[in-house]
């Protein structure tokens, strides 16, 4: 492997990273799939397509590894989470699963921090691996489609990969942290009423 070819750090890292980030989100997964379509964009060192598709992948697997550990488990985890929930409150959540649970298994994904509270809710409740497969690879598509435009056009402000990458790496923080305000916004609304 020639470390010096920077596709053979960036393929590597931008999978690697999203997995990471996926699982245990120590990773601004975001910001990773961000900088290196704003490099994709602006050098000839990474192909977009390949990095698109990557993010999908680590982002999939490890959405379906968060998922699937509890999901295996289901009975222990049902029985921790009934713990600190009300009964009534678990039948909610079972019946919007029911109803729509595609529809929020995908939200979870683009919502910053909602993704881990949606899949283990899902594999605490039995969510059916047939509709969450699916699901998530929908989601993982929209998201990593999202977060590379926001590299596409911070690498089409700027030629330079490293303005262009730092500028990709703060418009994902912005979009961020502007969904948890309106996030914030909607629940204290949602208390009022």
């Amino acid at each position: 492997m020639n470390w010096t070819d920077p596709a053979a750090i960036g393929y590597p890292a931008v999978f690697g990273g999203v997995l990471l980030g996926s699982i245990i989100p120590i990773v601004p997964t975001g910001a990773v799939v961000g900088a290196a379509a704003a490099v994709a964009t602006t050098t000839d060192h990474l192909s977009l397509p390949l990095v698109i598709v990557l993010a999908v992948l680590g982002a999939y697997v490890g959405d379906v590894v968060t998922f699937g550990i509890p999901r295996l488990g289901s009975e222990a985890a049902f029985r921790w989470i009934s713990r600190r929930q009300p009964a009534e409150r678990l039948e909610k959540a079972r019946d919007q699963f029911t109803r729509r649970g595609w529809q929020l298994v995908v939200i979870g994904r683009l919502v910053p921090a909602g993704r881990i509270p949606v899949l283990l809710a899902a594999a605490a409740l039995s969510y059916p691996w047939r509709r969450l497969l699916p699901a998530a690879l929908v989601a993982c598509v929209l998201w990593a489609t999202a977060y590379s435009l926001l590299g596409i056009l911070s690498g089409g402000i700027f030629d330079s990969p490293l303005i262009a990458t730092l500028l990709a790496t703060v418009l994902v923080l912005l979009v961020t942290v502007l969904l948890n305000l309106v996030s914030r916004w909607r629940r204290k609304t949602k208390e009022k009423v």
